[in-house]
Order: C-alpha cells, then structure tokens, then sequence
C-alpha cells in the first residue's frame, strides 16, 4: 500500500473497525497482554445501559450524542444562543454553531478529577465535560477567540493570538482550581487558527474560521442528503495538522493513531486509529447542517468514542477484565500499549452492546442509531457507576493525559 493510500486508509472509520477488531479477535481468544474480553457479561450490561436510558429519556426519544447535550446542563443555554443568533441567515448561523462546537470539542479532552466551573449565570457548579463546555460556551459568547468586532465567532487570528492567561481566565484555573493539560488545550486551538488558514479550500479564504466548513461540506450534499463520513473525512482532513508529537507517515501527522505490537506483522504495521475527538466533533456537526435541511445518512459507519466514560463502563461491568492487579493501580500514558488494547476493545465492544441493545428494544439501527446509544446510553451508564464505584467518579484505569485525547 502506497504511503498516501495508507494515510487515507488510516483516517477511515473503516480502518478503526478494521485494527480494533483485530486485537477484539485476539482478546477473545485470550492473546493480549493487558486484557480479557467475557461476553458473558454481554447482555447484563446492555440491561445496565437501558435502565440507564430510560431514566434519562423515558419515551426513548434519545438526541445525538453531541456537545450540544452538555450546553444545555441545568439550563437551555441554546435557547439563550438562538436569541443572539436571531439575526443571522441560516447560513451564517451554522457558520457561528460550526465555530462554537469545534472551538468547544478541541477544550473537552478530560478535565481532571479537583477542576469545577461555577456558571456566572446560574452560581451553579459544574465539571468535566458539562464544566469545559459551559466555560467555553460563555467564551465564546463575550469574543474570546474572535478578533473581530462580530464576537459570535472564531477566527483565524483571534485563535492564534490566544494567550494561556485568557485561556486560563475563561476556565477558571487557579491553583486552587488546577486543570489537567491547559498548555495543551491552549496549542491545539492556536494550531487550529494556523491550519484553517492553510487551508482556504475549507475553511474560505477572505476570513477563515472553523464555520467556513459548512460551506464546504454544502458542496458534498447530493439530493438534500450529506454521508457522515464525509463530514469525518472534511474533520480530519482540515484538523489533521493541530496534532502534534503523534506518529507520521511521510511527514504527515496521523493524529489519534498509536502503536499496538500484536499488529506489527507482515500485513499490518502495527498502527491502530481512533480519532476520537475527532468523531465527537463529528456527531457535534451533524445537527447544524440538520436544522440547514440536511438529511445525514449512514450514521452507522462512525465508531463509537474510545474514551474513559464508556472504555470505564466496559471495565467496572466486567466486559474487560485486567490481565494484573497493578493495571488498575498504576497510571498510563496515552500511547501505552495498555490504553491503545482499552481503547480498541472499548470501540468493537461499544458495537456489540449497541446491537444487543436494539434487540432488546425491538427497534433497528436506523431507530437507535450508534450515535443514539452513545448518549443515552454508554456514556452515561460509565458516568453512574464510576460515581458509584469511585470517589470524585474517577475512570478506573489512570491516564496521564496532555489534555489532547481524554
């Protein structure tokens, strides 16, 4: 395979499927290292996940997994965002939701267990990811990546002149109030402003902003109709740049790609893919182009997201089982071999339950989509039970993150 078929192949979702699949295979025939697999356990934690649906949505009228869930914690922020957007075409507003989620994705890697946000609007106090997102939701409201006099955006130069005192300022840091990774955070959205500038066929050319993907991506729709994996692959091709210390091919950056041994063979090369903020920007970006008059299809052909909420469920519910006691007890780096088998495990499980879900439901995918089952749904149920499990509800196995994956 040519180095340029490679990277394509690499940021497919068919290749996530693909190389987490391999090592599922392996797990099931106990040749990992780290960890086993027991389906048994299969369809006692799809019951765990319904019940945790039909707490959240009764009617099982479940919306997409997206950033736009957490805007509305405690309060419909989004009701307060139309109001200001009010006066925009439709257009301009998906240009200014575009700008909003993307900026607001690449801020929601893990916060740590000790960081909150109190919400000036409400004194109420939030964390994680429901904390980042209304942190930047208020950001993005009072022009902090904007370098315009329209602040209801982000642009190139507002993104690159970000200052880490800023950044920390919107967040709340303190030293009482430490966040996990902000240098980190900081970078990737200062890459954002570079790389959208470098590539005007994206993201336009007179003023280029993360919002200018939607009139992008309107050139892709056939029949009112848009595939997912054309918004993925329009993702990673425009953001592929703002990682940086990942693995290349040919002096390109792979991205959420790391390294696995059981697939250094003659066929593979030992790589395996995620794109997990990746994809969650995806899903995030599917319900601005809806209320444009857009119908998405194959929602399906996206993964769900390796990450510790359901990577965790799969692990406290007895899916995954640890090879060795210290696993859970030591802390990981991202690219360890024992996050990189978690996280491919997590994906083709996530799939499994997804599917013994709809059949206890009676519904199809097309009823309860991947993306559905994500957030009404795994993510969720890994929530509860680490909370119920742990202290702070901390995932059960540590990482030691640089606030760019989890």
């Amino acid at each position: 395979m040519s180095s340029q078929k490679e990277i394509a192949y690499l940021r497919s979702a068919k290749a996530i499927r693909d190389r987490c699949g391999i090592l599922f295979d392996l797990a099931r025939e106990d040749r990992l290292e780290h960890f086993r697999c027991d389906l048994t356990q299969l369809r006692p934690v799809a019951d765990y996940v319904i019940e945790v649906m039909r707490e959240n949505y009764p009617d099982l009228q479940i919306p997409f997994h997206s950033r736009w869930r957490h805007f509305a914690a405690a309060r419909s922020r989004l009701t307060q965002l139309e109001r200001k957007l009010a006066e925009l075409t439709p257009l301009a507003k998906a240009q200014a939701k575009f700008d909003l989620a993307i900026v607001s994705v690449l801020l929601d890697a893990g916060a740590g267990a000790t960081w909150q946000y109190c919400d000036p609007d409400t004194n109420l106090v939030f964390h994680r990811s429901e904390g980042l997102a209304i942190a930047s939701f208020h950001m993005f409201c009072q022009g902090t990546f904007s370098s315009h006099a329209d602040k209801l955006q982000a642009d190139a130069l507002g993104l690159q002149n970000l200052t880490e005192d800023v950044l920390a300022a919107g967040l709340q840091v303190s030293p009482d109030n430490p966040l996990v990774g902000l240098p980190g955070r900081l970078h990737l959205l200062r890459r954002l402003g570079q790389t959208i500038v470098s590539h005007p066929q994206l993201f336009g050319r007179d003023r280029p902003r993360p919002g200018g993907l939607v009139n992008y991506l309107l050139a892709k729709v056939t029949r009112g109709q848009l595939a997912a994996e054309k918004v993925f692959s329009a993702v990673l091709e425009g953001l592929g740049n703002i990682w940086t210390g990942r693995l290349q091919i040919d002096g390109v950056n792979l991205g959420d790609v790391w390294y696995h041994s059981a697939l250094n063979n003659s066929t593979e090369n030992g790589l395996v893919p995620f794109h997990k903020l990746s994809q969650w920007l995806t899903y995030s970006l599917l319900e601005p182009l809806q209320e444009l008059g857009l119908e998405i299809t194959g929602l399906d052909a996206l993964t769900g997201l390796p990450e510790y909420r359901n990577g965790g469920l799969c692990l406290d519910l007895g899916l995954l089982q640890p090879k060795y006691p210290n696993l859970l007890q030591q802390a990981h780096r991202v690219d360890s071999e024992v996050i990189v088998e978690w996280r491919a495990l997590t994906v083709i499980l996530l799939d499994y339950i997804a599917a013994t879900i709809r059949e206890k439901l009676a519904m199809d995918a097309q009823e309860l989509p991947l993306v559905k089952v994500l957030q009404g749904g795994t993510w969720s149920a890994g929530r509860k039970i680490a909370a119920q499990l742990r202290r702070h509800g901390v995932p059960p196995l540590q990482i030691e993150s640089d606030g760019t994956v989890f």
